[in-house]
């Protein structure tokens, strides 16, 4: 699968590294980008990371804005001008910097969690509380579309396929 899926929670050792999860670096290893991207998320006190598949998102959407425009400007020090690459040791681990640590909140562990083209990193408390409000997101979507299933999720017409 070449999908990041799941969630997991690493903790930080001595020296500030954690480790990626290995089905996470399996999937990274396939799309053959070299190390880790990784950049604060837009909206969420967390990080987006992930190798080549983000970085094509990435430069998908950029290319949807006018060139030199104020808006592609603002996204593109958004999206790479607060970013790393950081380099994975031979035990699959990386050293996060002390800027995107503070975004997201990092002190002493991490939880990883699969959105399938990138993966998002969090402060493991304040990754259940965002889990907690998807879910009742979710059910109140639910609710308001009437139905119990999926099913009633899917875009206009997905069902017709």
């Amino acid at each position: 699968m070449d999908r990041f899926v799941s969630n997991f929670t690493n903790r930080l050792d001595a020296k500030g590294r954690v480790s990626i999860p290995a089905p996470f670096r399996a999937v990274l290893g396939r799309d053959g980008y070299e190390g880790l991207y990784v950049h604060p998320a837009l909206d969420a006190p967390a990080l987006d990371a992930g190798g080549n598949a983000l970085l094509g998102e990435i430069d998908a959407l950029l290319s949807t804005r006018p060139a030199y425009s104020d808006e592609r400007d603002l996204l593109s020090v958004a999206l790479y001008g607060s970013s790393d690459t950081l380099k994975l040791d031979g035990e699959g681990r990386v050293s996060l910097t002390e800027s995107v640590k503070a975004h997201a909140g990092i002190t002493d562990a991490v939880t990883f969690v699969g959105l399938g083209h990138k993966f998002q990193m969090w402060e493991p408390e304040r990754f259940r509380a965002h889990l907690e409000e998807a879910r009742a997101r979710v059910r109140e979507l639910k609710r308001m579309l009437g139905g119990t299933g999926t099913a009633n999720l899917q875009p206009p017409g997905a069902r017709d396929r």
